[in-house]
């Protein structure tokens, strides 16, 4: 394992390799930019500034071209426009408004054709909205109802814009242990079950038909704590008592296998090639970040390497991962360390290849900050693209690498990036200026900047 104390400079980048596409919210007003979503071509996200309430905005990447579709009036967070999908060439969403309570949304990009779609539960009150994934050209999700004994059960729904095609496919309102996670195989969304009386895989492609059991995966009450991201093999991990239990699917039953066991909590970092990487706590003396390296052929487990945690001794200092993105032959996550504050300890950018030797930190943010999320983002060219603090008590910044110390650098002189989204052959995220002004920032997904090293940290 390998680790190195330098740290990139401050101009890696000159002016220009990014560019501000539009300024959004005024200096001083704080507000939410983000939610940024391509569609077809098109980016769609949301601003939300208490004063003047929220925007759905689209762009062609240009200032020009950065324009509102549809003001939401209203405090933010209440009438914001969540939980963007894109579905072909139109945007699903849902929003609340005061006649129809929170609702599903539709949007072809105009302030005319940006409508509700529906009002499934009819008046004020509005519908419980979860899991809303395209499926088949369609927009897949599940409802959830009260039941007459308390708690609520789902009903699985698909919508195709129009009010006569948003319909229930199937009630599933008498179980109650729908798992929060769901997994996309081919062209079926993947869920779980967990009751008294089992704990099943089911299917669906967004028709009755299609929606059919898979797998008994276990004759209790386990639940699916982890599952793999969009674009890697399809992976989840079942909690069943002490143990965790990696598994991996194809959808189908015979293609449902579990993989190996746990004695203890493991979580999904990723995969690569034939393998897939899982962290856990060595020990609650030490508090230190294991991983290991399991076989997606059945071949066993081993450990990889165990990464170290200066603030082990500490009560909260546990560590995990906050996110991870697979760019070429390696692994990138970000690890962070708790504490008894709002913020932890440390943020560290790693990378590994799947070996000890080839596991090393990028990155230390020793002062993080709070409420940040930390963003890391594979542009698929190479380089990886994530927020970053060089200085003490200096603002957070948005950086590149292309995995190691030496080939990384500062993107832009701007603050707090976040949302990295690729729209073509250009990345996207919104920042803030010195001044506090929140923009949004094109970067092009090939670029080249010479990084720069300066000494050590102090």
């Amino acid at each position: 394992m390998k680790e190195d104390s330098r740290e990139v400079s401050a101009q890696a980048c000159p002016p220009g390799v990014a560019s501000r596409v539009a300024s959004l919210i005024p200096s001083g007003s704080g507000g939410f930019m983000g939610e940024l979503t391509n569609v077809q071509g098109t980016l769609y996200f949301v601003t939300s500034v208490f004063e003047t309430g929220s925007v759905l905005w689209r762009s062609d990447g240009t200032e020009a071209g950065t324009v509102p579709v549809k003001a939401f009036p209203g405090p933010p967070g209440v009438y914001q426009p969540m939980d963007l999908v894109a579905v072909g060439n139109r945007l699903f969403f849902q929003t609340r408004t005061p006649a129809a309570g929170m609702e599903l949304w539709i949007s072809d990009g105009t302030e005319g054709g940006t409508r509700l779609i529906k009002d499934i539960t009819p008046g004020a009150d509005g519908s419980a909205l979860t899991n809303a994934s395209e499926v088949n050209g369609r927009l897949v999700f599940f409802r959830w109802v009260p039941l007459p004994g308390g708690g609520a059960g789902p009903e699985l729904w698909r919508s195709d814009g129009t009010a006569a095609g948003t319909l229930r496919v199937r009630n599933f309102s008498g179980s109650t242990g729908l798992s929060a996670d769901t997994l996309k195989a081919g062209n079926a969304l993947l869920f779980f079950f967990a009751e008294e009386t089992g704990t099943t895989l089911w299917r669906t492609d967004g028709t009755l038909a299609g929606t059919t059991s898979v797998k008994r995966l276990d004759s209790g009450p386990t639940y699916v704590s982890s599952v793999s991201r969009p674009g890697e093999p399809p992976l989840f991990i079942l909690e069943d008592g002490p143990s965790s239990e990696v598994w991996k699917t194809n959808g189908t039953a015979a293609g449902t296998v579990r993989l190996d066991a746990f004695g203890k909590p493991v979580r999904l970092l990723g995969a690569l090639g034939a393998n897939v990487y899982l962290t856990s706590v060595d020990s609650p003396a030490t508090k230190r970040l294991r991983i290991d390296r399991l076989s997606l052929n059945g071949g066993g487990k081993a450990q990889v390497t165990t990464l170290p945690n200066p603030y082990g001794a500490g009560e909260y200092a546990y560590p995990y991962v906050r996110t991870a993105v697979v760019s070429g032959s390696d692994l990138y996550f970000s690890m962070a360390i708790g504490s008894d504050a709002p913020v932890p300890e440390n943020v560290a950018l790693w990378a590994t290849n799947g070996t000890a030797a080839g596991t090393r930190r990028l990155f230390d943010n020793s002062y993080p900050e709070y409420g940040y999320r930390y963003p890391l983002f594979a542009t698929g060219t190479g380089q990886v693209l994530f927020g970053g603090n060089s200085a003490r008590y200096g603002p957070t910044r948005p950086y590149f690498t292309r995995g190691s110390v030496a080939t990384q650098g500062q993107l832009a002189d701007v603050s707090l990036p976040d949302s990295f989204t690729r729209v073509g052959h250009r990345i996207f995220f919104t920042a803030r200026d010195a001044s506090d002004e929140g923009q949004l920032w094109s970067v092009p997904a090939t670029f080249s900047c010479p990084p720069g090293l300066t000494g050590s940290r102090e």
